[in-house]
């Protein structure tokens, strides 16, 4: 199939619900995607996202696991340590008494040396295992996260791509998807680690003691109530960041895309000033979000130093009345630190939830887009298309309260030349984009050759057509391959015959790489007339039943359009060619021209018999020449 233009791959979008009629292949004017608002559904978002993770159970249970035993492992080698400080103050109060036959006994401190190294060893090989575990696990949900955006993409209609900016869908697809990757990332081998150390402290200080105990706790409330209001207040500002990033990407694609016409039009200032603008917001959004999930540590840690001089004074008071050791006072201290630590890391986790959860709406929103109409239960297809199309009582609107074709019935036999035209916005493109199924009609039907292509496989539909349209479309990649695009397994020979066909062999020999030479992202290393002589070439290797043509030669010289218009001539022998025309005096020897105005063909016939009409279409005829004169 040879399509120099699809839906996905324009570089222009709008704004408008829907496009208007010739949108498709035409360029509008480009808009911002709608701003995301804060998530509407937060435990929604939540559980669709643990939704990609049970895919992983037994991953999840050994990273459960291995996180449980390197942190148990570390727990309790502070109150091991104690038992050495509480020997050595022993020892260094009966030498104070003057106590005889007292001595420090080498072995058993060495013995708890070698213990708790051996702990710590064990401790960070469980969280080698669960580090490495993690890596590999989030990014297979961010590769299944990719992949299902891609294929939703894939489904998605061709007004989707209308209404949004290609800079904020690839926001969603790129940005929010390494988002929701890396926190996951962060929060499986954080979270799950923090959760089991505050529990365990917690367990190891009630070991050693009660009260001291419930003295550290007393600082936990006030904790928790510090990280729900500065985590609720910072999503707002998370939030906005991600929509001012998406904005962000849409205006550089735009003015980057179209960096020529900014120029020519000298609208420079203008778009550094949008730029600007958006920069601003979203520094300032990103601003307030960094600095206001910042500030939750300092707090924590404040309040963690409140109930650490707490312990140390009561701690003190219980080793002189001798209701405690030295070193379990020591070995509590530490875990009143380590208390408050998990706390703290919780609470900044806490906040990368919550930008994961804007993230992880932003791409759901997308996934749960309406999809083009499902395939036919039944296929049909054509083993031998010969290219007879007929319009059945056709409506179609962009808006279902703003219809823009009624009750349109045209007849097309196999091998006509078909020219559309009409005013801009008429409706003469739109008539190719039903025919294409690149929108779907509201009522009637459209049939090639019997068979209602509602009833085809959208992509054996469209192997049915080549398309040469105004703006041609070029991808990064060789001469050779961009012509061989229009058809799959095309032969070395079938792409320069092409190419001799279009009149195109000339010119790609006198490159320095021939068929070889590489074009770049826009093909500007190529004039647009070479570029058209192109996408030509590729419309006549793709060798298809119906051929669309807009306007091929509007953009080429007067002699390479003589060249074209013979090869395009060989090239719609025995097929059916739809032909938008804007230069009415290059359509005179179309079988059938369609006149178009406000959506409905309002006057068909040959020109010969439209002129002796003397109505709509004599009057663009007359007004063309009006202009040449």
């Amino acid at each position: 199939m040879s399509q120099d233009h699809k839906g996905a791959n324009r570089k222009e979008t709008t704004q408008q619900q829907g496009p208007p009629p010739g949108m498709a292949f035409g360029r509008g004017p480009m808009g911002l995607g709608a701003p995301i608002q804060k998530a509407k559904d937060a435990k929604g978002t939540m559980k669709r996202l643990l939704g990609y993770l049970k895919q992983h159970r037994m991953k999840i249970f050994v990273i459960f696991l291995t996180a449980i035993l390197s942190t148990l492992f570390g727990i309790i080698s502070p109150k091991i340590m104690g038992k050495v400080t509480t020997h050595l103050f022993t020892f260094s109060i009966a030498k104070f008494k003057g106590t005889s036959g007292v001595s420090i006994d080498f072995d058993y401190i060495g013995n708890i040396l070698l213990l708790l190294l051996g702990l710590y060893l064990v401790s960070a090989l469980f969280t080698f295992i669960q580090q490495y575990i993690v890596a590999g696990l989030a990014q297979k949900i961010v590769f299944k996260l990719r992949k299902d955006v891609q294929d939703k993409l894939v489904r998605l209609p061709l007004k989707f791509f209308d209404s949004r900016t290609h800079g904020e869908i690839l926001s969603r697809a790129t940005n929010d998807v390494d988002n929701i990757g890396t926190t996951t990332q962060q929060v499986l081998s954080q979270l799950i680690s923090n959760i089991v150390l505050l529990i365990g402290t917690i367990v190891m200080m009630f070991t050693i003691s009660f009260w001291l105990t419930l003295i550290a706790l007393i600082t936990l409330p006030l904790s928790i109530l510090i990280t729900k209001k500065i985590s609720s207040y910072s999503k707002q500002y998370f939030v906005s960041q991600q929509k001012s990033i998406g904005e962000l990407n849409g205006h550089v694609e735009e003015m980057y895309g179209g960096h020529t016409i900014v120029k020519a039009f000298g609208h420079e200032d203008k778009s550094v000033e949008k730029f600007s603008e958006i920069n601003d917001k979203l520094y300032d959004s990103g601003w307030r979000a960094q600095f206001i999930s910042g500030i939750i540590m300092p707090l924590m840690m404040f309040v963690g130093n409140i109930g650490y001089v707490l312990v140390s004074v009561v701690g003190g008071v219980f080793v002189t009345t001798g209701a405690i050791t030295i070193g379990n006072v020591q070995a509590f201290i530490q875990y009143s630190q380590q208390f408050t630590m998990p706390i703290t890391q919780v609470a900044s986790i806490a906040n990368l939830i919550q930008s994961a959860l804007a993230s992880g709406e932003r791409v759901f929103e997308l996934l749960d887009e309406e999809e083009e109409i499902p395939e036919s239960a039944v296929e049909k297809s054509l083993a031998s298309p010969r290219g007879s199309v007929s319009f059945e009582n056709v409506k179609f609107g962009y808006k279902a309260e703003e219809p823009v074709i009624e009750n349109m019935s045209i007849k097309i036999h196999e091998g006509q030349t078909v020219a559309i035209v009409g005013p801009t916005g008429a409706g003469k493109t739109t008539l190719v984009n039903l025919l294409m199924r690149f929108y779907e009609i509201d009522g009637g039907r459209i049939v090639i050759d019997g068979v209602d292509i509602r009833d085809m496989k959208r992509s054996r539909l469209r192997n049915l057509f080549g398309m040469v349209l105004q703006d041609t479309w070029l991808f990064n990649g060789t001469i050779r391959d961009n012509i061989a695009y229009g058809r799959e397994g095309a032969s070395e020979d079938d792409v320069v015959q092409a190419a001799k066909a279009a009149y195109a062999d000339h010119f790609i020999r006198t490159l320095p790489e021939g068929y070889d030479t590489l074009l770049n992202e826009e093909a500007s290393n190529l004039s647009q007339g070479q570029k058209q002589l192109l996408t030509i070439a590729r419309a006549i290797l793709a060798d298809p039943a119906i051929l669309i043509l807009d306007e091929a030669t509007s953009s080429v010289d007067t002699r390479t359009e003589m060249h074209i218009q013979k090869a395009m001539t060989e090239l719609m022998q025995g097929r059916t060619s739809f032909v938008i025309a804007h230069r009415l005096s290059t359509i005179r020897e179309a079988d059938l021209i369609l006149v178009m105005k406000g959506g409905t063909v309002i006057e068909q016939g040959t020109h010969h018999e439209l002129i002796e009409m003397n109505g709509f279409y004599t009057e663009l005829y007359n007004s063309q020449f009006a202009v040449g004169a």
